[in-house]
Order: structure tokens, then sequence, then C-alpha cells
């Protein structure tokens, strides 16, 4: 099939390098307009426009994918299919019926489940012992459309969003392949999405990745992974704000939500119900990332310093 990717970040890329391996042909890629980035704010391609520029392949970037210019430009090319990973905007309708074979996603959760825009996260977040991908036809509804075929994931306990993700990119683009292989040969159709088992997965926000203390350490751990690497955990100390790039529950651990307790090699936090959160790496405000022992070496501790304050 003549296809056209669309996708924009790094996770992308393993589908998009998948499909030119492929007996598909990628005609042109979909992504995202260049953003500023770095510190200069200097306008960036994506990591899927640049791997684009890399071989030669024409890059559509329209700031809505309502565009005339780039609708007329999509039904020019004529693509049999559109293969979508993490592309980052809402297709139209008539965007949509402009490709026979449609727009196809890969959604990195077992749909249902975590239906939005930080799937990954919130099965994290959820303590979710196994969750996947699944390839499915966009419809007009968010993650609605019916499916394909599905690919299983498990999560292991120290698994980061991140760690999950990458391994996901990587299996997914392999189930894409797979699909758009049946579509092409009529050997697959799809099926619709069950009404039950529907949750939603909307972004996480810095607020959202702010650490309580009052939960118990299984919550806090879990709280800590879903956010790495972005948009990452946060507590405050001493009016300032620390980030937590790693910790490990202790199942029974004495003090109020937020006291520290400091040994030379080792920070651990009182956590709910009588449990408690020993801290890994650590950031402090204009400080680069280091271990909790290391940061903590460097303060002088009153009765007063709780995290959190």
């Amino acid at each position: 099939m003549r296809i056209v990717f669309a996708g924009t970040p790094e996770v992308a890329l393993p589908s998009l390098e998948a499909l030119l391996d492929s007996d598909h042909e990628v005609v042109a890629v979909l992504t995202r307009p260049d953003a500023p980035s770095g510190r200069g704010k200097k306008l960036t391609p994506s990591p899927v426009a640049a791997r684009a520029a890399e071989l030669g392949i024409e890059t559509l970037k329209p700031v809505r994918p309502r565009e005339p210019e780039f609708l007329d430009r999509l039904a020019a090319i004529a693509p049999d299919c559109c293969p979508v990973v993490a592309y980052g905007a809402l297709l139209p309708q008539n965007l949509l019926d402009l490709v026979p074979h449609g727009f196809i996603n890969l959604h990195f959760s077992l749909l249902p489940a975590w239906r939005g825009a930080a799937p990954v996260q919130h099965a994290v977040l959820a303590g979710d012992g196994v969750t996947g991908a699944t390839t499915f036809r966009i419809v007009a509804a968010l993650d609605a459309g019916p499916v394909f075929d599905t690919v299983t994931e498990p999560i292991g306990p120290t698994d980061t969003s991140g760690d999950l993700l990458q391994r996901l990119s990587i299996t997914g683009a392999a189930l894409l392949v797979s699909t758009l292989d049946g579509i092409a040969d009529g050997s697959l159709t799809p099926t619709e999405q069950p009404d039950d088992g529907v949750t939603l997965a909307p972004k996480i926000s810095v607020d959202d990745a702010r650490l309580d203390w009052t939960r118990p350490a299984a919550e806090l751990d879990r709280a800590v992974r879903g956010c790495t690497p972005a948009p990452g955990a946060w507590t405050t100390f001493r009016g300032e704000r620390l980030k937590i790039g790693s910790a490990t529950p202790v199942p029974e651990h004495p003090g109020s939500p937020g006291e520290l307790t400091v040994t030379k090699r080792s920070v651990t936090v009182a956590a709910g119900e009588g449990t408690g959160l020993e801290l890994g790496q650590v950031q402090a405000q204009g400080k680069k990332p280091m271990p909790a022992a290391d940061w903590a070496r460097g303060l002088t501790f009153t009765t007063t310093d709780v995290l959190g304050s």
C-alpha cells in the first residue's frame, strides 16, 4: 500500500523505520510544525520530521490538519492508508474521509482501557500488571474506533513510564506493520470496542505530579515511576521544588507524612498508613540530579524540616 505516516515524537520512530522496511511504500510523512527548543528557543523539527528529511521523504507540517492546502496536497498524494503514532493533533472527519483504508492508529494501551493522551503513565499510576498496544481505525470519538489487533506487555515493579513506552514502541511497531499487511491482503477486519471497561488517560500536568505524602508508599512509588521521565514527580523542601527521580517503597516506617529520616547512606520520607519512601535520585532547584544521600549531605537538617512544606 501507498502510505502517509503521521507521527511526531521519538516514540514514533520505530514504527516509521519498521514501515520503511516493510512491503508498504512510505510516500510522505505528516508531523507537527517545528517547535521552539532549548535555551535559545530555536525552531526545531520533530524527530519524525528530522528522520524524514534525512531520507528525502516529503514532509507535511500543517498547523491544523484541516487546512485546505494540506487537504488538497494529501488528496493529490492519494495514499491508500495513513498509519498514525503519537501525531499530536485531532484529525477532522473530512480528512479521515480522504483515505480509502482510513487512518490507523497505534495506541499504547489495551483499548478500551486508557483512552487519551497519557495511557502508559496512567497504567503505571493505577498499578496495572499488564498493558499493551492496540491498532484501530480512527473515528471522531476519542480512541473509540474499531480494533484490528493488540499486543500485551507486562509492567514490572520498577518500570517507569519511559521504560514501558520504549518497549511498547518496538513491539507496537511490529504490530502496526502486521496490521497494515492484514488490511492490504484483506485478512484483517476490525472489531468494535465494547462499551464497558472504558477508562480515560488525560495528559498529566506538572500539578498532577506533586507527591502527597499522606498517601501510602506504594502509591507514591507508582506516582514517581508513572511521572518519569515527564512531567517528573516533585515535592517541596524549604519552599523550593525538589524533583524525585526514583524511589523505593518501605512497607513499615514510623513518622508523620513528609518527615525525614536521614542517615549517611539514605533518605527516607514518612508516608501514609505507616509506610515510607526511600529516595533514590533527587534534583534540587537549580541543581543537577544526584543521589538523595549526596543531596542531604550538603544540608543541615532541623526537627521542623519536612517534605511538602
